[in-house]
């Protein structure tokens, strides 16, 4: 990967909550590298880590929250390190996010055009006129039929989907070198969620940002990611292309949430649930974060936890069952 093409990188990243009940470890390790114009997923169940990462990277963090390790370098500098005027510069001019849902992210008592025009005075130096009329073309941009007319309607006057449209449209607006999609298109139905995908795919081609898209559903990301990072415990448990993890899975995790997804093949059958529950972040096991709910789980998985071992070209996984089968390979091989 050309370092001139390196737009983010995270390198060992922790952030922690400090709660009455104790530190909460909410990301442990996370470390990736972005690309202009590339794609990145981040895939896990609730708790995993995937929006605390993004907010990390935002730098909008709750009052309770706080990044305690690593960095976070944009075009080669640390924003950890960086003023609160700084991170309001860099907040929406180089980096937006759209949030989970539209419907509490958007402002009731505001109209749409007020909310929009808000947003591109606040990080450019347009005038009033021209912030109108860049609204109105953002608008346009993102599928919003009679943008004119939506500018003076309120956020509960919209149907979901539209709501989706104008916060992309608001997370554009400034033209960001890095979108990052926090669940994108929750609680839209099928039609809608593939007209968003649809449309960021093809404001990505015109406009050149990176995007991070955050999602707890495989099966969304499957054809737009270049690279899909799965997460559990606040840890990455593996990645590597889309075509690496669906068809070569290497982490017991992520077969088995490839396992919970209806497929033309598995119509028939019924769907396999991950057993238990999710991990409790205030008490994290001493080794894999997957163990105490992993079917094939060693001893050695309950006290070391697993590196990230290479399973294949560009693919990675931090499971000791990759371990394990390269030693029974080469014992194989040697007899």
């Amino acid at each position: 990967m050309a370092e001139e093409k390196v737009l983010l990188e995270v390198d060992n990243l922790q952030t922690s909550f400090f709660t009455d009940a104790g530190e909460v470890k909410a990301v442990n390790g996370v470390s990736f590298k972005l690309e202009r114009g590339k794609t990145l997923g981040i895939v896990g169940e609730s708790g995993s880590g995937k929006s605390v990462t993004s907010y990390s990277i935002m730098q909008i963090l709750a009052e309770t929250g706080k990044v305690v390790g690593g960095s976070i370098k944009f075009e080669g500098e640390d924003i950890t390190k960086w003023s609160e005027k700084q991170l309001e510069k860099f907040r929406g001019e180089k980096v937006s996010i759209i949030f989970q849902d539209p419907m509490t992210s958007l402002n009731p008592v505001f109209t749409i055009g007020y909310q929009l025009k808000e947003a591109i005075l606040l990080h450019t130096d347009k005038t009033k006129e021209e912030a109108e009329a860049r609204a109105v073309e953002m608008l346009t941009l993102v599928g919003v039929n009679e943008p004119e007319s939506r500018m003076k309607q309120y956020p509960f006057e919209l149907s979901g989907g539209m709501r989706q449209r104008v916060m992309i449209a608001m997370a554009l607006c400034c033209e960001p070198d890095i979108l990052i999609a926090d669940e994108p298109t929750t609680a839209l139905d099928v039609t809608i969620q593939a007209q968003i995908l649809e449309l960021m795919q093809e404001l990505q081609k015109k406009m050149g940002m990176a995007i991070i898209m955050v999602t707890h559903d495989l099966g969304v990301i499957a054809s737009m990611c270049d690279e899909i990072l799965v997460m559990y415990g606040g840890r990455v448990c593996e990645r590597g292309t889309a075509d690496a993890i669906f068809y070569s899975p290497a982490h017991e995790y992520t077969k088995g949430l490839l396992r919970s997804i209806p497929t033309t093949e598995n119509m028939n059958e019924r769907l396999v649930p991950i057993g238990g529950t999710p991990i409790n972040l205030l008490n994290m096991p001493q080794g894999c974060a997957f163990c105490p709910r992993c079917e094939n789980a060693m001893k050695i998985c309950l006290t070391e936890k697993p590196e990230e071992y290479w399973v294949g070209e560009d693919h990675l996984a931090s499971c000791w069952m990759n371990v394990k089968d390269c030693f029974e390979n080469h014992e194989e091989g040697q007899a």
